[in-house]
């Protein structure tokens, strides 16, 4: 493709991806040629699946697709009945070839960084030469289209905003943002089977919020009784100069009853601790100085026995079914009353349950699975979305694409799902 077409998309892609109905395209871009079914798979799957991610993607790579992909384009468009995108194409493309100026590059934008302080000589040389560094000065740093995505500046610059926004974001900003306790319960003597590939999700999201600017703890092969008291302690903690608190727990769960919080979490005792007393102990009462700060827990178990064998859709993705595959659910019985275990208040209520996320691996009643060699589909998924997208979306954008691609994997299906009473968007530093 050349560099007029090229950047005429650039130029429309805003108006592509709110507009452009990509279902019916599909069949008309493979017979044309101009995508082969692969390419027509990456972009069904780009981003969250949803329709203006595919939309976006399929823009992009029509880039690359050679000189007569915009006519070829245009004409699928029109074959699909998008007969106003298909105007706004054809004559915006008549008139680069009359008037070349009405299709230029887009100008790029100088982003000062930081305060600079120089003097008029110095700031003649900026001008005249923007990419020469003046010694001992914060220069500014200049982003391109390809820099910024398809929303262009004005999505950068109101992304900027929200987040410093107080009203409208939490704000992060101490180093570390808080602390990230991760539970991880992999060997039980109670019966319950061993959870092989458990310690290679610890591994990811250890690595993964430190890389997030969290003061990360592990702790291994707790009983009930282990983490009810861990998680006392780090309550009992001093957060006042923190921002915010990870919890995230790896063990074998089941039901339970409960008021808000559903499921249950099994020590290696094989006692389960209800997520409801978990999040409980975090409470305003119970843990003051988080007053007002994001509490985030993140439970890889079962939330039941049930397999979800899914219903039949128009496509479905072949991956995750390669032979020699064989997932582990992290399920166990449900015990309604456990015996002896010692929780007095396992169905206390939560006063307020305000800036809490839990965020399930699975809907509640089903099992989760686990691979014993590449971990869970849950915290695999988790950890690739975070590595890829934190920097820029928010924290429930960020479960969307979990939950989106987690549904994809396997035979037996799995959805992800969270109870969010956080009251503002959740960026985390990156």
């Amino acid at each position: 493709m050349d560099d007029a077409d090229r950047q005429l998309l650039r130029r429309c892609r805003v108006r592509l991806v709110s507009e452009l109905q990509v279902a019916p395209l599909w069949d008309v871009l493979l017979s044309r040629e101009l995508f082969t079914p692969g390419m027509i798979e990456d972009i069904q799957q780009a981003g969250s699946g949803s329709r203006p991610d595919q939309a976006r993607q399929l823009v992009i790579d029509l880039e690359t697709r050679g000189r007569h992909a915009l006519p070829l384009f245009i004409s699928c468009l029109e074959d699909t009945g998008q007969t106003s995108l298909a105007s706004l194409l054809r004559t915006s493309s008549q008139a680069a070839k009359w008037d070349p100026k009405a299709v230029r590059p887009l100008d790029p934008i100088p982003v000062v960084l930081g305060p600079v302080d120089l003097k008029r000589e110095e700031l003649r040389m900026v001008k005249q030469y923007p990419s020469k560094p003046i010694p001992g000065k914060l220069t500014s740093e200049v982003l391109g289209p390809e820099d910024i995505g398809s929303g262009g500046f004005s999505d950068v610059r109101a992304q900027r905003e929200l987040r410093r926004n107080a009203d409208m974001a939490y704000v992060l900003n101490a180093d570390p943002c808080g602390y990230c306790l991760i539970i991880n319960n992999v060997n039980f003597s109670s019966g319950l089977s061993t959870r092989s590939g458990s310690n290679v999700d610890c591994e990811k999201l250890t690595h993964r919020f430190r890389l997030l600017h969290f003061s990360v703890e592990v702790k291994c092969n707790l009983t009930s009784k282990q983490m009810v008291q861990a998680l006392r302690e780090l309550a009992r903690r001093d957060h006042g100069s923190l921002d915010c608190c990870v919890v995230v727990i790896l063990s074998h769960g089941c039901e339970a009853s409960h008021r808000q919080f559903p499921g249950a979490i099994y020590g290696t005792d094989g006692c389960p601790v209800p997520v409801e007393r978990i999040v409980n102990i975090f409470n305003g009462t119970s843990c003051p100085s988080l007053g007002g700060k994001p509490k985030l827990f993140f439970i890889q178990a079962c939330g039941g026995e049930q397999k979800d064998p899914g219903f039949e859709v128009a496509s479905t993705s072949s991956k995750d079914r390669a032979p020699g595959s064989n997932p582990e659910p992290d399920a166990a019985p449900f015990q309604d009353n456990p015996g002896n275990c010692d929780q007095p208040d396992a169905i206390s209520s939560l006063p307020t349950p305000s800036d809490i996320f839990v965020s399930y691996s699975t809907f509640p009643g089903f099992v989760s699975w686990r691979h014993p060699n590449s971990g869970s589909w849950y915290i695999e998924t988790l950890d690739r979305v975070f590595e890829q997208w934190a920097h820029s979306d928010d924290l429930q954008s960020l479960l969307l694409r979990v939950a989106h691609a987690v549904s994809e994997k396997g035979i037996y299906k799995q959805i992800p799902g969270c109870f969010n009473f956080l009251r503002k968007k959740l960026f985390f530093k990156t």
